[in-house]
């Protein structure tokens, strides 16, 4: 059995390295350390000094550009012209927390609920993803009476204590708090037989089961919709529908993590659970929400939402401040505007369509997956045996950096590629990454 890796080992830089690297870069790093010591996590086996970025591209301080396929982030594109006025208009004009009425943070609300199923008709704003999940986590909680939660087996939601609790891939090699169950992310890859739905639904069921015995009663599914720390995984559409089914009847609450999923990402839909025509009870949401400006949430019911208000006076001081909300009005102008979803969508399938073409030349690519511009890149030792190569993802990952192009890795083992550019990527960027995949390929495994 191969080690697990920590989500943030993936891809990480290592210190030990330092003595190395040329001056300016040693000292670059070292400053690094100085202020931030072990809390420092810093990417690729020779970091980068970024300055500066824009659209689909990002600059380092020796002006050289690299092709972003790594940051979900910004998913209009780096320094979006409309994003950043935005953010300027208001900032000059008021910037401040929600005990005020505002007309930017009301107008932002309204048209985000707008855009959920007529039942997800109430909105909690925060600052991070962790703060949504953890505010979801709680009103879960309330609402059930449960405390136990059910996630797949890499999962990762977050950084608060009680996030990083239902965050396995955070924590490998420790055992699980009392109140978490985890189940098979559900993968067609190394299990291609039979019904994915029941099959997941069964696992989750064995799972709430055992949380009913231990006394500590079940409160929720907690899915990041895509599953894109588990490895990718995103059909057959619908796949979801049958837990979801499972947890109601068994009294407990779906939560749709769309952190990474939402906002178009996946092609089909503004949001990642659309694709399986399922209603969440809680959706959180995060990073893509002001194109890097910080902006969370929490979309819900009402009966849910008023039920944890009745019980605990929530406040968060700067979520949903009116800089955040222009922020996020103007992204979801640009996804309108600029046409990204189905730019997701049509750019998405032809790269996965070329990734494809060149595993019929690299062994070594064992699977290709995903929807939209959201894309995971197996890699292999064999394809029959399908043994997860994580030694030829990194060195495909750090020689593309040094070919300029950013992405990074998920997984259990780290040997899926996670691909997921800004949503204004084009063809011509789709070319150069599977050019430059092929190519190193042929370095890294000559026939």
């Amino acid at each position: 059995m191969q080690e697990e890796k920590e989500i943030l080992a993936l891809n990480a830089f290592d210190r030990s390295k330092v003595s190395a690297m040329d001056a300016a870069l040693r000292d670059a790093v070292e400053r690094r350390l100085r202020s931030f010591g072990s809390a420092s996590v810093l990417f690729y086996q020779e970091p980068i000094r970024m300055e500066r970025a824009e659209g689909v591209w990002m600059f380092d301080a020796e002006g050289r550009r690299y092709l972003d396929l790594y940051n979900n982030v910004p998913s209009v594109g780096h320094s979006h012209p409309r994003v950043v006025e935005a953010i300027r208009r208001q900032a000059g004009r008021l910037n401040t927390h929600t005990r005020y009425l505002n007309d930017v943070v009301d107008s932002y609300a309204e048209r985000l609920l707008a855009t959920f199923p007529a039942d997800i008709d109430h909105l909690v704003l925060t600052c991070t993803g962790s703060e949504a999940n953890d505010l979801a986590l709680r009103i879960a909680k309330v609402a059930t009476g449960g405390a136990g939660f059910v996630v797949t087996e890499t999962a990762y939601h977050g950084n608060t204590a009680a996030v990083t609790d239902v965050s396995p891939s955070a924590r490998p090699g420790q055992p699980l708090p009392p109140h978490v169950r985890i189940v098979p992310a559900p993968e067609m890859f190394r299990a291609p037989i039979g019904d994915l739905g029941k099959r997941f639904a069964e696992s989750v069921g064995g799972a709430i089961t055992d949380l009913e015995q231990s006394g500590i009663g079940f409160a929720g599914l907690l899915v990041d919709t895509i599953f894109s720390s588990d490895g990718i995984y995103a059909d057959p559409p619908g796949f979801l529908a049958p837990v979801v089914k499972l947890v109601h009847e068994r009294q407990g609450l779906f939560i749709a993590d769309e952190v990474q999923p939402g906002f178009g990402r996946t092609g089909a839909a503004l949001w990642g659970f659309a694709r399986h025509g399922v209603v969440p009870d809680i959706v959180t949401m995060g990073k893509p929400m002001g194109n890097g400006f910080p902006v969370g949430g929490v979309a819900t019911r009402a009966a849910l939402l008023d039920r944890f208000a009745a019980e605990t006076k929530y406040f968060n001081t700067f979520g949903g401040n009116p800089v955040a909300a222009a922020a996020g009005l103007a992204v979801l102008d640009v996804i309108g505007d600029e046409g990204l979803i189905e730019n997701a969508r049509k750019i998405g399938g032809y790269v996965m369509n070329g990734l494809r073409e060149i595993g019929n030349r690299h062994i070594q690519i064992g699977d290709v997956r995903g929807s939209g511009l959201f894309i995971g890149l197996e890699l292999v030792r064999d394809r029959d045996a399908k043994t997860p190569a994580p030694e030829i993802a990194s060195q495909l990952i750090n020689r593309l950096r040094h070919r300029g192009i950013l992405v990074g890795a998920a997984g259990p083992y780290g040997n899926t590629l996670k691909i997921r550019p800004p949503l204004c990527f084009t063809k011509d960027n789709a070319d150069m990454f599977i050019a430059a995949c092929d190519e190193v390929l042929r370095e890294i495994c000559p026939t």
